[in-house]
Order: structure tokens, then sequence, then C-alpha cells
């Protein structure tokens, strides 16, 4: 079988995830890997994308090989799949599927990005495989990739796929109107900025945003980062790690703190394209890691406004809820053009206001816990060279490991032997119950005591 990796991590041969293919390639020489380092020279396929369509068209199969960057893959590979569609590559029933290595850090949303798009463009995709980065380094590792591999020769030659369930695309925008009125003196308390990468001025996005603003009782700025000088996409290249100082010269580390991140809440507007925010919304993103994995805009609450058939985009709106809830930051809310926008827009232009002037905020879901608690490990094991992170870790008090709970773990022991005692157990009756109950009535007490006192 003839199979075209496309290599979406920016270090081109350097790429962790690659070395799974190389594994791959000596285990089973009967078949041939193509490498194309599609991320590493993406500037070069938008002027000439002759040799991506060459390797792609004589592909049984494609393969895409990358790192998960925050929830999805690399701006860089976004960017090749628009590419590949601009270019109107024919890759209908080809078999695809993918290798990623990471921390396993929302890797779910990164596979099904993947998925959604080998589906638009009518292959047959094949369950990927989600590696830690040192898998393969470990004898586990290196059978998993193995199975993994063996079962994707398995479906291509029994045909077992995901078959595509997607509808036909039923949405019909509608665009937001901006009411005709005297909006009145605007308050300039709060620092609220609108971040879009929105070119077009005619376009529905754009009329959202401007009702937004028109209805937020808050003075509003905007930044587009389609006007900004971004140097290219994150290269993985963990230089800032130790310096918080991105390697590329365009400023974005300045500008993304001093422009961006003091800020009392931001409102994200994009036009959904091949199920993410696009590419340069994308590159954005992974530009932010020359922050490290600190969540420095906790507290801050956010907002989508989204043109596109965003109900239909589960995975996502499980990126969108899983990065709010992983920064610690309130979702106000997401505005879609899909039916009823102006009352959409409005809504979230008031729970924004409401959060903003009674600083509200929510406890973390499975999500946000889950994700830091991912964090929380990794960067303990790295703080030797995640140096800022694991100085942010500690004055926040992330590393709450289960093992430094002493107490706790003791209760917990002395919980299991009375549990394991029937005969104590049929004497106690309800008092553990009650034991449990006691500190919850003690507050309830101390509440009642507090209101009795102000009532004389």
């Amino acid at each position: 079988m003839n199979i075209t990796v496309i290599n979406g991590s920016p270090k081109g041969q350097y790429s962790i995830t690659l070395q799974t293919v190389r594994y791959l390639e000596r285990c089973y020489p009967s078949h041939t890997f193509s490498v194309l380092n599609a991320g590493q020279k993406i500037k070069a396929l938008e002027k000439d994308f002759t040799e991506a369509r060459t390797m792609l068209e004589r592909a049984d199969a494609i393969l895409f090989s990358y790192p998960v960057y925050t929830f999805l893959a690399p701006s860089q590979l976004h960017r090749f799949i628009e590419l590949v569609k601009e270019n109107k590559v024919d890759l209908s029933n080809k078999y695809a599927t993918q290798i990623t290595t990471s921390k396993h850090f929302y890797d779910i949303t990164a596979h099904k990005y993947i998925e959604e798009n080998a589906l638009d463009m009518g292959m047959r995709y094949i369950r990927g495989l989600s590696a830690d980065m040192e898998d393969l380094l470990s004898e586990k590792g290196r059978k998993d990739a193995e199975k993994f591999f063996d079962r994707f020769l398995w479906s291509v030659k029994e045909n077992v796929y995901t078959v595509s369930h997607k509808k036909e695309n039923s949405h019909q925008p509608i665009s937001a109107t901006v009411p005709n009125t005297d909006s009145g003196m605007k308050k300039t308390d709060k620092n609220i900025l609108t971040l879009t990468d929105n070119t077009d001025k005619t376009a529905n996005l754009q009329v959202m945003i401007d009702r937004f603003r028109h209805i937020l009782p808050y003075q509003t700025r905007i930044v587009n980062i389609a006007e900004y000088p971004l140097a290219g996409g994150c290269l993985g290249c963990f230089r800032c790690a130790v310096s918080e100082k991105c390697v590329y010269k365009d400023g974005f580390d300045r500008f993304l703190r001093e422009d961006i991140q003091k800020a009392d809440a931001i409102v994200y507007a994009f036009t959904i394209s091949d199920h993410s925010m696009g590419a340069r919304f994308k590159m954005y993103d992974d530009r932010n890691f020359c922050n490290g994995h600190r969540t420095v805009t906790v507290g801050m609450p956010v907002g989508y406004l989204t043109s596109g058939n965003y109900s239909a985009e589960h995975n996502l709106k499980t990126v969108i809820e899983a990065r709010s809830e992983t920064g610690g930051n309130f979702l106000c809310g997401v505005a879609s053009d899909e039916a009823d926008t102006d009352t959409n827009i409005d809504t979230l232009a008031k729970t924004l206001t409401f959060v903003l002037e009674t600083k509200h905020t929510a406890p973390q879901n499975f999500w946000g816990v889950g994700g830091m608690k991912i964090f929380r490990d990794l960067i303990y094991q790295m703080r030797g060279m995640m140096r800022a992170d694991h100085k942010f870790y500690k004055k926040q008090g992330i590393y709450d490991f289960p093992q430094k709970k002493k107490l706790t773990s003791l209760k917990m022991y002395l919980v299991g032997a009375l549990l394991s005692n029937e005969k104590m157990l049929s004497k106690m009756g309800n008092q553990m119950n009650e034991g449990m109950l006691a500190p919850y009535e003690k507050l309830f007490s101390k509440m009642d005591q507090e209101k009795n006192h102000l009532k004389k």
C-alpha cells in the first residue's frame, strides 16, 4: 500500500510523532511510506501545491501525523487542509487515519477535527492512534503502535471504516441588525476586547460584532488578528519555556500580554471554517504557548460570536467549552447567526454585563479539573525546564497532589475498616451518615446564629 504521511509538525523530520511512523515503516516493509513535511513547508506549499497534490493523488491511504496543539492540530496543518480543499484535490474513497503524540490533553478533540475534515473530503476514515510522547520508547508503546497498524490494515482489507452521517447544511444566516437608536454614553471603566480575524466588512459576522458592541453598555475595542503581522505558527521549540519570550521577533508575546491579557473580558468572533475557527485563529491560539501552561486569565469572562452552522459542530462546542473551563474563564455564551440572531447577541451582552458587574464565577467541571490535573503532573515532572510554569503552579497552589493529604487518607482507612466490619456497622446504625453531615450542620447552625444576632 502506498501511504502518504502528512507530517503536520512544524519541526519536520525532528517531529517526535514522526518517529512512530518511522518505526512502523521498519515493521511493515511491504508498505511504502512517503512523508510530506506539510507543517514545516506550509509557506512554500501556499505558493506551489504541486508536490502535495501529486503525493496525495498517488496515495492509497493518507496518514496524518502531528502533535496536539491547543485542543486541536497545529495551525500549519489547519492551513494545509484549507489548501487541499482550495486546490480541489480529489481524495474521495482514499483511506485516512492519524497518529498523534501528546500528554492526552484533549487529544480527543484533535482526532475528531481530523476525522470530520477527512469525512468532508469523502475519505474512508479509520480510527487513529493517540500516544504519549514517550510511548514508543517502551515495549508496551511499540506493541500499541503495531496493534494500531494491524487494525488499520485489517480495516482496509475488510473495507471497514467510519461512514459520514453528515446532513446537508441547513444553515441559513439571518443577518443581525444594529438598532437605529441613540446608544447613549458607554461605560469606560472596563476593558472589553472583541478579538476577531474578520476581513470582510460586509460579512454577517461584522454585523454581529457591530450589534454586540452597540448593545453592550461598555465601550469595547477591537483587535483584528488578521492585521497583526504574525511571522508564523508555533514551532514547538520550547524556547519560551525558560525565557517566556517567543523565538519569533514579531513582538507577539509582548502584544499578547499588554494588549490582550490585560482586558477585563474577551469576546471572540469568527466564521466557522473546516470544523474550527480557521487557520489564522488557530495560529493565534498556538502562539499563546509563549505563556506556557499558565492560566493567567483565570476569572476573566469570555464569550463567542460565531457565524456558521454552530449547532452541528459538536466537537467545536467541546473545544470552546473545555478551553473556558481549563482556563478558569466563565463562558458567558455563544451567539450564532443560525436563528434568532439578535436575541442571541443581546443575551450574550446581558450575561457578560452581569458577570462583569457581579464578578461572577463558577467551579470547574470535569473538563477543567481533568485538564488541569494533566497539566499539574506534566509541569511538576518538567519543572526543571518549564520554570515559569513551575513557579506559577507553586504560587497558585495547583500542586494539589493526593499523596499530600495524609489526614484524608488516614480517615479513608478508618472508614474502610468500619465498612468491612458487619457487626460494627449494625451497632452504628445511622451514625456514619450523621457524621458525614456533621460539618454541614455546623455550617447551618452558624448561619442561623448570625441571622438571629442580626435580628436582635
